[in-house]
C-alpha cells in the first residue's frame, strides 16, 4: 500500500529529490537551452518519482496545477532568470494570492562537453504558502493605505494607478473585500500579462527568514 503525499512529505521528498537530481548528469539535456524544456524534464521526473511512493490526486488542465489535491503547483526556474507563468484567473490573485501553494525548483545548468551530458545544479528548493503568493509592492502599498487610514476612495485610486486588470465595478469590488479582509503581504512579483508573469528572486532571499515561505532545501 503507497502511503498518501501530504505537504509535509512532499516538502520532504522535494529535498531529497533536488540532493539527487544535484549529483545526477543527463545526456538528455546536454546544450538544452529551452528552460520550458528543462522545466518539463524536471517536473515529470519529480512527479513519476513521487508517483511511484505514494498516491496523489495526479494534475490536468482543468485543475491547472500539479498537485490539486495538496493545493500545490511545482514551478521549475533557472538561477539567470528565476521567473515562470502562471494561468490568469482574475485581477484579485494579485493581492489575495494565486490559490494554491508554490513548489519551486531554482537551478543552476551546466554542459559537459567530454561526456556529452547536462547537469542540473539544484540551488534552492522553496515552498511559498497560498498566503504568501499574491504581489509585494501591491500587498505593502494597499496595506500602508490601510494602516494610514485609507478609506474605500483611496483604495480604488491605488487599484487604478496599479494598472490592475480590472474595470471599474471590478475595482470598487476588490476594494470592498480589501477593507472587508485585508491582504496579506505576499513575496512574489506578478506581472501583468495575459498570463501571469511569476518573478522569484525575492523569496529566495526571504526563505526561512519569514513565515510561509519555506527554504526546503
Amino acid at each position: 500500500m503507497k502511503q498518501n503525499l501530504t505537504i509535509k512529505i512532499l516538502q520532504k521528498e522535494a529535498a531529497n529529490f533536488a540532493e539527487t537530481e544535484s549529483s545526477h548528469d543527463e545526456p538528455s539535456l546536454y546544450g538544452v537551452t529551452d528552460g520550458k524544456a528543462v522545466g518539463t524534464y524536471l517536473e515529470h521526473k519529480f512527479t513519476s518519482y513521487l508517483a511511484n511512493k505514494y498516491t496523489y490526486e495526479q494534475g490536468n488542465s482543468a485543475s491547472g496545477i500539479d498537485l490539486p489535491g495538496l493545493d500545490v503547483d511545482i514551478k521549475v526556474t533557472s538561477i539567470k532568470q528565476p521567473q515562470s507563468s502562471c494561468p490568469f484567473k482574475s485581477a484579485s490573485q494579485k493581492i489575495f494570492g494565486l490559490g494554491y501553494h508554490l513548489l519551486i525548483f531554482v537551478y543552476e545548468k551546466s554542459d559537459d562537453d567530454m561526456d556529452k551530458t547536462g547537469h542540473l545544479s539544484m540551488r534552492h528548493t522553496i515552498f511559498v504558502k497560498k498566503e504568501r503568493t499574491a504581489d509585494f509592492q501591491t500587498t505593502k502599498g494597499l496595506l500602508n493605505i490601510l494602516d494610514r487610514a485609507g478609506n474605500r476612495d483611496d483604495v480604488i485610486a491605488f487599484i487604478i494607478e496599479r494598472s490592475l486588470p480590472v474595470d471599474e465595478i471590478g475595482a470598487e469590488q476588490l476594494a470592498d473585500r480589501i477593507l472587508e479582509t485585508p491582504p496579506n503581504l505576499g513575496y512574489l512579483t506578478i506581472s501583468n500579462a495575459l498570463q501571469w508573469r511569476l518573478q522569484y528572486s525575492r523569496v529566495i532571499q526571504k526563505a526561512g527568514k519569514i513565515s510561509g515561505v519555506y527554504k526546503v532545501r
